[in-house]
């Protein structure tokens, strides 16, 4: 039991080490995500910005992700964050072992986690600066 808790600590650490090497440009990521990750978009075709970043396709210039809250359930990490009232991200990672498998990314979506036994809401969209905006909104079940 200690075990499992020291891993899913270390996924926070590993997620906030990726957009850490993200935004300088310096480091690799190759150790972080697994090679067969299995990514998952929604919101505007011309977002898809983490993506073109861990593909090697832009770099830290060309968007810049700057996460305002970090929350974990379980194996994934939950990042969110927004720059004034037009762009709004989640980004959803799963870990295993520590490494990242899985990636979920929300542009401009609002979000809801639940827990589908028994049907509990365990994270919401949160952000302040765009709370009058009107976003799709979409259900995620763990």
């Amino acid at each position: 039991m200690e075990a499992t808790k020291v891993i899913l600590a270390d996924n926070i650490t590993t997620v906030r080490r990726l957009y850490q090497v993200i935004s300088s440009g310096a480091g690799e990521i190759s150790g972080l995500i697994a090679e067969d990750l299995e990514w998952w978009f929604h919101g505007p075709q011309n977002c898809h910005h983490m993506m073109k970043m861990l593909t090697g396709k832009s770099s830290a210039s060309d968007f810049k992700f700057e996460p305002r809250s970090m929350d974990r359930i379980d194996d994934r990490i939950i990042v969110e964050g927004w720059e004034g009232a037009q762009v709004y991200w989640v980004h959803v990672w799963t870990l295993k072992e520590g490494v990242i498998t899985q990636f979920r990314e929300y542009f401009n979506t609002w979000l809801t986690v639940r827990d589908l036994s028994p049907l509990t809401t365990l994270w919401q969209s949160h952000p302040r600066d765009l709370a009058k905006r009107s976003f799709p909104g979409l259900m995620l079940a763990i």
